[in-house]
């Protein structure tokens, strides 16, 4: 329908509206805006940065895509890939060892956006904001394959026991842990109280 913008969120229910008891589904390939860093994302630049990064990125996409074609869509909700050299730092409940975690922040980029798109919104984005830190910034196809997933309703630091049950369900079922803990952010952290924040926890799991 012309003028109706596209909602990957309401596309893909099962991708973004999961329910709140761990489950298993394979996850198609897609493509993302990436920026790496390191620590506790609250008060950190290095976050700070990345943010400013993906989004800038994003919203370039976005116009660059709608002023020739006239196909608006939402932005893709945040992202993040999370790991440590000891995996178990996720399920510590006072999560006292923060300084360990490694992430990888990213936003979708829908499957109807052409390459070139992609690449004409990264120069034009360097060109009017001219970002320092541009070279942090990439954008690259993530195959996931089979997950476990749960919806978390609640704050982030409540997060530990959600994890470890769907962990636990993943290994009851015959699967290994694997990879990266990936988390979705459907709800803005400045906007919405801690008790109805809205996250999607995944972990990439293999039969054993």
């Amino acid at each position: 329908m012309p003028g109706k913008k596209a909602d990957l969120k309401k596309e893909f229910p099962n991708l973004y509206n999961p329910p709140r008891d761990p489950h298993i589904l394979e996850i198609p390939d897609m493509r993302f805006f990436m920026v790496d860093g390191t620590g506790y994302p609250v008060d950190n630049p290095l976050y700070q940065e990345a943010m400013q990064l993906l989004y800038g990125a994003s919203f370039t996409l976005k116009m660059s895509v709608m002023k020739p074609t006239g196909k608006d869509y939402v932005v893709p909700p945040l992202e993040g890939l999370w790991w440590a050299d000891d995996m178990t730092v996720f399920t510590d409940l006072y999560m006292e060892r923060k300084d360990e975690w490694k992430w990888t922040s990213m936003i979708r980029i829908p499957d109807f956006v052409k390459e070139e798109q992609i690449k004409e919104a990264l120069v034009l984005f360097k060109e009017k904001k001219n970002p320092s830190n541009f070279n942090k910034l990439r954008y690259e196809t993530y195959a996931e394959g089979t997950v476990v997933q749960v919806l978390h309703l609640g704050p982030f630091s409540e997060e530990g026991p959600v994890i470890a049950n769907m962990h636990k369900y993943a290994e009851e079922m015959g699967y290994l842990l694997h990879n990266k803990h990936h988390e979705i952010y459907l709800s803005d952290p400045r906007r919405t109280k801690p008790e109805k924040l809205r996250t999607v926890i995944r972990q990439p799991i293999k039969k054993n």
